[in-house]
């Protein structure tokens, strides 16, 4: 493992250590820091974020059942690599929690949340237009946020948020398909109107929808990068 590919935590934080070396590796597992079929080895692993070995082995255990790591007998722990198959079935138990969560918020929602939401639309619109790739993907993952907190359901918002970030690392590739971002605003709008008619139904049917077809753009763009089908 090259040396020095990890910051060091902070320790100035309320959390517990072992949350903030669980989060600290997580983050760097999404962003490609640590590459799938990278060994996690814990002195070094420790010795790169400034604490001991005891943290590190407890968030890896973590990470394990939360689908980042696999454990390989008489091995060690390795970053998860991922295929086409998994991105495929994380997306289709997003769908469904997506559409119960529009759902529930369709009857939960407040006026301001439907007016922030609204606004995030407006921010949308304007960062397609002048191609802020960037603040395109955190407006996009504010919406869906502001979605989830809606819903009024605190472990529906835990569990899909975890979903989301097993696939966060090829966000990217989604919105840069041709036409996905005018897509996906187009979806939102559509979704957001549902939701502040009180449509259960249509709220629940347009989320599922929009998940469906985020994944097939997405399929479609990594099948074109030779990514692997199966593992």
């Amino acid at each position: 493992m090259p040396e020095a590919k990890l910051i060091p935590v902070k320790l100035d934080t309320y959390k517990p250590l072992r949350e903030v070396v669980f989060e600290a590796l997580r983050e760097a597992i999404i962003s490609g820091v640590l590459k799938p079929g990278e060994r996690m080895m814990e002195i070094q692993l420790a010795e790169q974020l400034g604490v001991s070995r005891t943290p590190v082995r407890e968030a890896i255990r973590k990470l394990e059942l939360e689908g980042f790591v696999v454990m390989i007998p008489r091995k060690g722990a390795y970053v998860a690599g991922i295929s086409l198959k998994d991105i495929a079935d994380v997306f289709e138990v997003r769908a469904a929690l997506e559409a119960l969560a529009a759902a529930l918020a369709a009857e939960r929602i407040t006026d301001d949340e439907l007016e922030e939401m609204e606004r995030m639309l407006v921010r949308k619109a304007e960062y397609i237009e002048s191609n802020r790739f960037a603040e395109l993907i955190e407006v996009d993952t504010e919406f869906h946020e502001a979605l989830y907190r809606a819903s009024r359901n605190t472990k529906l918002e835990q569990i899909i948020h975890n979903l989301r970030e097993q696939i966060q690392r090829f966000r990217t590739t989604t919105l840069a398909y041709p036409g996905r971002m005018r897509e996906s605003l187009s979806e939102h709008r559509k979704l957001l109107e549902a939701i502040s008619e009180r449509d259960v139904a249509r709220a629940a049917q347009l989320a599922q929808e929009h998940i469906e077809n985020a994944e097939n753009s997405m399929l479609e763009a990594l099948r074109n990068t030779g990514f692997p089908e199966a593992r």
